[in-house]
């Protein structure tokens, strides 16, 4: 399928997770389980929420082409059985949350892993089943969550409508939600969302209330990617909307505050922050800076298996391309080189 071809069909497919699904479904299965399905408790749920989490750092850290296999083996053995068990209402609901966790990371896994139609299916596929599984356990974080995986994804493939839709859901899943984090989370996709549509007014608008929501306390720590949403992270997407709003300066500044003052301790996420920062600072004519920021990347991004390291990889060696007088850049060049699968 031609990429413009799964652009069309994709982003039809992301707005059909927005139908209504079936609520039901979980008290429905407390009363009809098979003879002999596998009882499900607690200890079961707690299973999954602990793979989630190790399967989860592996994969910031690593990228995640690392372990995808891994967490697909998972579902499809070990809990695909569990959700057909036998269970009250309260571990049935506990136990599709938990799984919608595991189904979005290997959604997250399959986009981090490389820039395929194939992959990009597999992506789009895992959010939407990940958003049903939360809607039916009555999770609105993991929802929003969820369909924030199907806005990033529609916002870069550069089907704007889609992205923007998608963005608006996700603010309205978490409008109510106690958690300041999560509502800078999806108030920061619709920005993003809003800022690749070229909408300034609404960019700067949900920006400026993501930007209040992460400077409230935060509240009890979660299990979900929302409640995880730290200043650092918020740093880097603010940046980045930013520098595509064309204020470099201010996009600067806040990825200084997401490596300097947040630390962003993942060596997968780091990389990229300093693939950004040095992207906007050739944007800004500091040749020099940009080069020294690219190499810290580069010393970063060493064994990450992550289709976004692999861009910004190839984005630095085009855009240093005009410098091929200079000896640091053709070093440069050199170097990302060696990376390239």
């Amino acid at each position: 399928m031609e990429r413009r071809e799964f652009i069309l069909a994709s982003s039809g497919y992301a707005l059909s997770a927005l139908g209504l699904p079936d609520v039901d479904s979980i008290t429905r299965r407390t009363k009809v389980a098979l003879p002999g399905a596998f009882r499900v408790g607690q200890g079961e749920v707690a299973a999954v929420r602990h793979m989630v989490k190790a399967l989860g750092d592996s994969a910031s850290e690593l990228g995640g082409g690392h372990a995808r296999h891994l967490a697909v083996r998972y579902l499809t053995q070990d809990v695909a059985p569990w959700l057909e068990g036998h269970f009250t209402e309260a571990t049935g609901r506990d136990l599709f949350a938990a799984t919608s966790q595991l189904v979005h990371l290997a959604g997250w896994m399959a986009q981090d892993e490389g820039d395929t139609p194939e992959l990009r299916g597999l992506a789009q596929r895992y959010y939407a089943h990940s958003f049903r599984l939360a809607a039916e356990a009555g999770d609105p974080e993991l929802s929003a969550t969820a369909l924030r995986g199907l806005a990033v994804q529609c916002v870069d493939l550069g089907y704007r409508a889609e992205a923007v839709q998608l963005g608006e859901a996700c603010v309205e899943f978490g409008r109510h939600l106690d958690n300041p984090r999560a509502v800078a989370y999806y108030e920061a996709t619709l920005a993003n969302a809003a800022a690749q549509d070229d909408d300034r007014r609404m960019a700067t608008k949900h920006l400026a209330l993501s930007e209040t929501a992460i400077g409230k306390p935060n509240a009890a720590a979660g299990d979900s990617w929302a409640a995880h949403y730290s200043p650092g992270r918020w740093a880097h997407e603010s940046g980045m909307i930013l520098s595509r709003l064309g204020d470099l300066d201010a996009a600067e500044e806040h990825l200084h505050l997401a490596l300097d003052i947040h630390g962003l301790d993942r060596r997968r996420t780091r990389a990229i922050v300093l693939a950004d920062l040095g992207g906007v600072r050739l944007r800004q004519g500091d040749v020099d800076g940009a080069m020294a920021t690219w190499r810290d990347f580069l010393d970063c991004a060493d064994g990450i298996r992550s289709v976004k390291v692999q861009a910004a990889l190839q984005d630095m060696r085009v855009r240093l391309r005009r410098y091929d007088g200079v000896p640091e850049a053709q070093e440069l060049r050199e170097r990302a080189a060696r990376f390239a699968v």
